[in-house]
């Protein structure tokens, strides 16, 4: 393990809707982070010493704690320091989040990437990804977001799942009938909180100068 850092290091993929959730909560938290990204085709041994299942996000606290899973990493963000209340959610919306990671992310997976899943058809992983988006059209039919009228971690966990999801075709995307849920997913994509979790990073090698993701605080 390497020496204690003075802040956490972030083993991030820029595109890679699990990093992108992560690196929002901690942008949003004012956590300082040492981000090293990854090439996915040639993970980094450091990181993969840390976490052998090889997956982004990986957070390494100061502490030496290693945090493997992104909505764990959202969560440590947020409890250390939540200024607009991303944490305040129910029941309902840890539900969605659950249905997100698993349910919807298998039909995301094969109807983005079909090569990868031998036999799929990209067109029925769509229709079986579509029952998800409903439910979240649904939602966000009686309300702006999907836990009220105010942003939370459930947007925030969710959002950039769809956003790939719908960028796989997006002109059949925008001719669907979920115009709440294309609403919802522009205000996120043109909101405050994306941009800057967007910036590119040259990827990261043992010896390189330390690259600085965050908006403040050092641990």
């Amino acid at each position: 393990m390497e020496p204690q850092a003075p802040y956490p290091i972030l083993y991030s993929f820029r595109r890679c809707p699990y990093a992108i959730r992560a690196r929002m909560a901690l942008y949003q938290s004012t956590i300082t982070c040492e981000l090293r990204e990854v090439v996915l085709a040639d993970k980094p041994a450091q990181m993969l010493a840390l976490s052998p299942k090889g997956t982004v996000p990986v957070l390494q606290r100061p502490d030496g704690v290693v945090i493997e899973e992104s909505f764990d990493i959202m969560l440590w963000a947020l409890s250390h320091n939540d200024p607009n209340g991303w944490l305040q959610l129910d029941q309902s919306c840890l539900d969605l989040i659950e249905r997100n990671d698993f349910e919807f992310k298998t039909h995301l997976d094969r109807y983005k990437y079909p090569n990868r899943f031998e036999g799929t058809n990209p067109i029925e992983a769509r229709f079986q990804g579509e029952s998800f988006l409903k439910a979240l059209n649904l939602r966000l039919g009686s309300s702006k977001y999907l836990h009220g009228e105010k942003v939370s971690i459930a947007d925030v966990a969710i959002a950039p799942f769809v956003r790939q999801f719908a960028h796989v075709n997006k002109d059949w995307f925008d001719q669907t009938p979920y115009t709440a849920l294309q609403d919802w997913l522009d205000a996120f994509l043109t909101g405050p909180h994306f941009a800057p979790v967007m910036k590119k990073y040259a990827p990261w090698k043992l010896g390189d100068d330390v690259q600085i993701f965050g908006q403040g605080e050092v641990l």
